[in-house]
């Protein structure tokens, strides 16, 4: 069968507004009975195929139609636009006998062959009510282009009407899985991907919406570059960043081995890195989390995204000079103009003593 099946659709407000109205109107982009009316006519302007002598074949009706109510349909085809009797509807009744006169038999179905040939086709719909639920049309499909299981089957058999209807459920179904098929690249592509496929390939890829789904859809767009450096320090430096918003700073053990010939302070190194090869330390600042809770749910979720057999160990760095302790300079210290300074024993300096220089 062709890959293409073409449909022209109508299903907004602005396409049947054209039409003539007898006690039916719009209801946002459908058609309804209107207040305190049982029975109903439209008639649809007219829909031209741009080709002479176009068979008009599948006719859907996308309607909900309770069980005590009825929508029928009328149908005419003509190669010439212009259409007197239908003009000369306008301000009149739309009746069954006038309807019929015009149009022709109607048919009570919703998905029906209409059999009819010429460029411009007219329809008309009738809608009925026995009870309080009323029908209700939300949209008007026209089959334009495109092969059908009946065209695979004898001539005898392809102007059936039954036939046509009974393969349509076929047809349909064989349809369906055609489009989704089709349109599995595009599912498939964040940029273009539903929102409850984004959040699906997301949980596929293992990624959590830390910061929306506009941003998990930007991420996904560049994920096989992150998967590439993910447990490279850049990817750690990243993920960090991604999920505090600030820029963190990483300590790796080979720098700052105290067993290492060139270290001038073993004491101060081991006391303050220790001495395990796979530890590394991730400096941020002091006001990165608000809460305990969100420092936890950080580590925990940091201990998820580090290379095997590591361990990470957090340091909070205050905006100070602290002796003996986690102080880097041009990352939580600076060195400013020379400001003289006395110490004694009456003075003591502490984490909140700023030496040369003001700290901004």
């Amino acid at each position: 069968m062709s890959e293409t099946q073409k449909y022209r659709t109508l299903c907004c407000r602005e396409q049947w507004l054209g039409g003539i109205f007898d006690k039916i109107e719009c209801r946002g982009d459908a058609l309804g009975l209107a207040d305190g009316a049982y029975a109903g006519a439209v008639c649809l302007p007219p829909v031209d195929s741009g080709e002479a002598g176009f068979a008009w074949g599948r006719l859907r009706l996308l309607a909900e139609v309770p069980a005590e109510a009825s929508v029928r349909v009328y149908a005419r085809a003509s190669d010439q636009p212009g259409w007197p009797e239908r003009e000369a509807l306008w301000g009149r009744p739309l009746d069954p006998d006038t309807l019929e006169r015009l149009f022709g038999p109607p048919a009570a179905q919703t998905d029906l062959l209409l059999q009819k040939t010429g460029r411009w086709l007219w329809v008309a719909l009738e809608l009925t009510a026995g009870g309080p639920e009323k029908p209700r049309v939300d949209g008007l499909s026209l089959w334009m282009a495109g092969d059908h299981m009946v065209d695979y089957l004898p001539a005898i058999y392809r102007g059936q009407d039954f036939t046509w209807r009974y393969l349509s459920i076929f047809n349909t179904l064989f349809q369906g899985v055609e489009e989704e098929l089709d349109g599995l690249p595009r599912q498939l592509d964040p940029a273009s991907a539903g929102d409850s496929m984004v959040e699906f390939l997301a949980r596929w890829l293992c990624m959590e919406p830390e910061q929306g789904e506009e941003h998990l859809r930007e991420r996904l767009g560049g994920i096989l570059e992150e998967y590439e450096t993910m447990y490279t320090v850049e990817g750690v430096r990243r993920t960090a960043a991604r999920l505090t918003g600030q820029e963190p700073f990483i300590i790796e053990h080979f720098a700052v081995d105290p067993n290492d010939p060139a270290c001038r302070n073993p004491a101060l190194y081991r006391r303050l890195y220790g001495e395990d090869p796979y530890r590394f330390f991730l400096l941020l600042p002091q006001g990165t989390f608000e809460k305990q809770q969100d420092m936890e749910r950080f580590i925990e979720r940091m201990g998820q995204l580090t290379p095997a057999e590591t361990e990470m160990e957090l340091v909070l760095l205050k905006p100070c000079i602290q002796l003996d302790w986690h102080t880097y300079l041009g990352i939580n210290s600076r060195i400013g103009d020379y400001i003289p300074a006395a110490i004694d024993d009456s003075v003591t300096i502490h984490y909140d003593t700023t030496i040369g220089g003001a700290y901004e």
